[in-house]
């Protein structure tokens, strides 16, 4: 059994906290709000974010940052990517040659690092980090729904260590090295899918989803291989696999926050509208800026954030797009 601390308590934390103690582990699940901490004690129940779900009532829930840091075996960082940074200088007292997973899915504006890189950036050598990603719905998670995701780390250790952690029959783990290739998929799939909900809610079908998503996940390749990482992991759980459910599914709030701009609402209605963290809305301009960075064309991205940051008409950005150069799909055609 392992000593277990799952930071924040939104829906993909309590879910990964309900995991792990199912798997039979010690697990705190951890809230900077008082509030929160109390109500999740009382009912078991975390029912803004996962109605109807009954949490084991062996999980133990705090909001001391002391609590949840000291001895434990494994630290998961699941609050949200914008607030990454600020969670991990607050707990930076208490981290002592700490193993730590990020499971926030995102990049931040002001350095373009991704979630590991922040980690790493404020605890330096007292920490290793590793990240989780992939297709993997919260409210699925929760309810022991067959779900496939990978881990990724610089220290294979870490990931095995992880994989044994978190690895049921009903949640399967892979591992990789590649952890850069796993967050920019994870990341940037959040903006296509912002896209993908903006074709749906302007009424267009199939054809438009499945271009969106296969030319999204040429743009998330080209720039993530110019920054080292490998096509074997875009072409994995959390590129097209990723891509694909938060483009198509139901709980995607990404989705759903493009369905409503597609509808007319502006950014901040839509947001408002959701309720919940829109990730691709705080990934959009980061992930534009490293597109300029490298010198990667990525017309996708840069639409959706005219359409986010700009007020541009969604459907005047399809007939953009639509009428962008002629190209080959290929980069180097041979037709001999």
């Amino acid at each position: 059994m392992a000593n277990i601390s799952v930071l924040g308590a939104g829906s993909w934390g309590t879910a990964l906290a309900v995991l792990l103690c199912k798997n039979g582990h010690k697990v705190t699940l951890w809230s900077y709000r008082n509030d929160q901490t109390e109500e999740l004690r009382r009912t078991h129940k975390n029912e803004s974010k996962l109605p109807g779900v009954l949490l084991p009532e062996k999980l133990i829930y705090t909001s001391s940052i002391e609590e949840a840091a000291t001895g434990k075996d494994l630290i998961v960082f699941a609050v949200p990517s914008k607030a990454t940074r600020k969670t991990a200088l607050n707990f930076k007292p208490f981290i002592h040659n700490q193993k730590i997973i990020t499971v926030a899915k995102g990049i931040e504006e002001d350095t373009l690092m991704l979630q590991g890189e922040i980690l790493e950036d404020v605890f330096k050598d007292e920490a290793t980090v590793g990240v989780l990603s992939g297709p993997s719905h919260a409210e699925e998670v929760v309810l022991l729904q067959p779900t496939v995701v990978v881990i990724g780390s610089k220290d294979r250790n870490l990931c095995v260590f992880a994989q044994e952690l978190f690895m049921n029959d009903s949640f399967r783990v892979y591992i990789s090295p590649d952890i850069r290739g796993i967050e920019i998929g994870g990341s940037l799939k959040n903006v296509i899918a912002l896209a993908a909900g903006m074709a749906d809610g302007l009424g267009f079908g199939d054809n438009a989803k499945a271009a969106l998503i296969t030319r999204g996940i040429k743009e998330i390749s080209n720039l993530a291989i110019a920054m080292g990482a490998s096509s074997e992991t875009l072409a994995g759980l959390s590129g097209i696999g990723d891509l694909i459910v938060t483009c198509e599914s139901r709980h995607s709030r990404n989705r759903r926050a493009g369905v409503l701009i597609g509808q007319g609402m502006k950014m901040q209605e839509a947001m408002d509208k959701v309720a919940m963290i829109v990730e691709g809305v705080y990934s959009a301009k980061a992930a534009k800026a490293l597109g300029e960075k490298y010198g990667i064309e990525l017309p996708i991205i840069e639409e959706v954030n005219r359409i986010l940051f700009c007020d541009a008409d969604p459907r005047e950005s399809v007939l953009s797009l639509m009428k962008r150069d002629k190209k080959s799909e290929i980069s180097a055609p041979d037709w001999d």
